[in-house]
């Protein structure tokens, strides 16, 4: 038995230890936002956020969480879907099939908490390990730049 902090909940889960976080999340919580694509850590579709930081839930065992770590899925990141990452997305149709999008919407929300002004490069370094098949990495950028002008007023990689 481990208590988890999910999405601000602590939760109960019944495991074995090397069970991968990503179907702890899916199978334990009934979480399913958090996609399963290659379970190598390699595509990013199981990015979720532990203690602020973007992890691949897939190759992360449950015998590695501290009682202390916070875990945030797509699920708790809004319940609403009203984070910037989040309302730009659905402005300009971002996803084409939307397997991979929420790990990119965590990865960009990661970015911004990062980096509230990040340069092309910057989005390019942070979500470049995130693969998505329908190739929508341009509206994906641009989904990002609109996340950043809603909040700032601003163009990405400008000086306020």
């Amino acid at each position: 038995m481990a208590k988890l902090n999910i999405n601000g909940k602590v939760r109960e889960i019944q495991a074995e230890p090397d069970t991968p976080l990503l179907w702890v999340l899916r199978e334990q919580a009934g979480l399913t936002g958090t996609k399963y694509g290659c379970g190598v850590a390699q595509c990013g579709a199981c990015s979720i956020h532990l203690n602020g930081e973007v992890v691949r839930s897939c190759s992360y065992p449950l015998s590695a969480m501290k009682p202390t770590d916070r875990i945030v899925t797509i699920e708790g990141l809004s319940p609403t879907r009203s984070t910037p990452v989040q309302k730009a997305w659905l402005a300009l149709d971002v996803p084409q099939c939307g397997y991979c999008q929420s790990g990119q919407i965590m990865a960009a929300a990661a970015l911004l908490a990062a980096r509230p002004n990040p340069t092309d490069a910057d989005i390019d370094t942070a979500m470049n390990a995130n693969l998505c098949r329908c190739g929508t990495y341009i509206r994906i950028r641009q989904g990002i730049h609109h996340a950043v002008r809603s909040v700032s007023g601003t163009k990405t990689g400008e000086v306020k």
